[in-house]
């Protein structure tokens, strides 16, 4: 993940993502539990590694992996 401001994110915490996919998606937005396993910062910003923790269960976010595969293959 990249952001401006991770000045609050600390390596091996845990935290609860809000993933809101693009519109075109027509996917509503669901929560992933991860941790953090990196964080590099730039002068401009900072990139960060999770590990997704628990794995969601429910439609959107099936339907989501669904969108990414679909995505991909037609790229």
């Amino acid at each position: 993940m990249e952001c401006h401001d991770a000045a609050n994110i600390q390596p091996n915490a845990q935290y609860q993502l809000t993933i809101k996919p693009e519109g075109v998606s027509h996917i509503g937005s669901f929560q992933l539990d991860v941790e953090c396993k990196w964080i590099r910062n730039d002068r401009s910003a900072a990139e960060l590694g999770f590990a997704i923790t628990a794995s969601p269960k429910g439609k959107k976010f099936q339907r989501y992996v669904d969108y990414l595969a679909y995505r991909h293959l037609h790229s």
